[in-house]
């Protein structure tokens, strides 16, 4: 699956980042602005090297970049990688909606197949017309 410009595995890497707890708390934590990895350890009940593998996992996946400024790293989310996920999931969403539609209008071509709001397939109906 190719979406806009992004590959498979673009999508998984994405998509594996964003199944963590920690790893979407994290992102959260940095959209409201930069913060240092050992900054965002002291949130999390885990070692700092734990954090930084999470902050790792974020960066191979575009959702976040860490920059040097002096003896910190910081970490900021970069927007448009939340929105290649967004993207991501629109197109999901419309590649099954197509399916769906697809599978609808198979069924109502079908002339073995009743339409599901067509009242005249009570099980008490006769060839006559319903029972009364």
């Amino acid at each position: 699956m190719v979406v806009d410009e992004l590959s498979d595995e673009t999508v998984d890497r994405l998509f594996h980042a964003l199944a963590d707890t920690t790893r979407r708390d994290i992102l959260r934590r940095c959209v409201r602005g930069e913060l240092s990895v050992s900054r965002l350890a002291e949130a999390y009940p885990m070692s700092f090297a734990a954090v930084q593998k999470h902050v790792a996992v974020l960066e191979r996946a575009g959702l976040v970049a860490k920059q040097r400024s002096g003896r910190e790293q910081l970490v900021r989310t970069d927007p448009d990688a939340v929105d290649r996920a967004r993207r991501a999931l629109d197109e999901l969403e419309s590649a099954w909606r197509g399916r769906v539609d697809r599978m609808a209008r198979l069924l109502a071509e079908d002339p073995g197949t009743e339409a599901p709001d067509d009242p005249g397939t009570e099980e008490n109906d006769t060839p006559e017309g319903p029972e009364r």
